[in-house]
């Protein structure tokens, strides 16, 4: 046939495909019911793929369809003048995960120190002007892990306790180092024009509803002595300090692109010249 200007060849629809799945899903059903139902999709599938063996050898069968008119087509696709940003392939091609750019995890424990210092300075300023004390709120954290303290009273959370103190010590530096580490994992996945706020202000509100939850089983005394409007100050102040000291720290490529060999340091990598 002579090729038409109007016209344009594509392949030709054919049923015998979907015939052919389902004589196969018929045969597999038959196995966990009845050995007719399998028999019956055997047939099935074996028609299903002769039919459609026939319509592509020995030449695929092909139709022409007639071309719409200009005038009754779409109207082009107009290209908008916003951009993306493409994600460039990894190395050896391997697929990228994301985050493929960290924050070093030294920064991490940096940012949870920095974070932990001005959280620690804000408890104790709490505890100075509300009960004329700065070892209420050590001895209260550290309560969750000295029975004595768990079952004190306030005029014994006020005073000084040296079990108290590195108990506590313990607890809010061991604490803080962790969730500077769990910036580094969250600020790269956050949007990037607002990881401020996410992780300096909405990230401190998510944990503080899940420590509010859960204080009552893991500290009872801190659960009935905490101030909740001052301590999610404090946890936004530390989110604040600690994001901040994360995420101006520069980031680092992820080794996910690397052979394994490479990233158990069996092997070194070597730019090529």
């Amino acid at each position: 046939m002579d090729e038409d200007p109007k016209k344009i060849e594509l392949p030709a629809p054919t049923g015998w495909p979907i015939v052919c799945a389902f004589g196969l899903v018929l045969a597999f059903a038959g196995l966990v019911t009845d050995l007719m139902v399998t028999g019956v999709g055997l047939v099935t599938g074996l028609v299903g793929a002769l039919g459609w063996f026939r319509d592509v050898f020995p030449h695929p069968k092909h139709e022409y369809v007639e071309l719409v008119p200009l005038a009754e087509r779409a109207d082009p696709v107009k290209r908008s003048q916003r951009k993306v940003e493409h994600m460039a392939f990894g190395e050896s091609g391997h697929r990228l995960r994301l985050p493929i750019a960290v924050h070093p995890y030294l920064s991490g424990v940096k940012g949870g120190l920095a974070g932990g210092l001005v959280m620690a300075f804000l408890a104790c300023a709490w505890g100075f002007f509300r009960y004329n004390s700065i070892w209420y709120p050590v001895n209260l954290l550290a309560a969750a892990g000295l029975p004595g303290l768990a079952e004190s009273g306030v005029e014994t959370l006020c005073q000084f306790s040296a079990a108290g103190l590195v108990v506590g010590l313990i607890t809010h530096l061991s604490i803080s180092i962790l969730v500077g580490l769990l910036y580094v994992v969250i600020l790269p996945m956050l949007p990037a024009h607002f990881e401020w706020f996410w992780g300096g202000m909405v990230t401190p509100i998510i944990w503080t509803a899940l420590v509010a939850a859960s204080l009552r089983l893991v500290n009872p005394t801190l659960a009935q002595h905490v101030d909740w409007p001052w301590f999610i100050f404090c946890q936004i102040a530390f989110g604040m300090v600690g994001g901040y000291v994360v995420f101006k720290s520069e980031k680092v490529a992820t080794i996910q692109s690397l052979p394994l060999a490479a990233k158990l340091g069996v092997e070194a990598q070597h730019e090529e010249p």
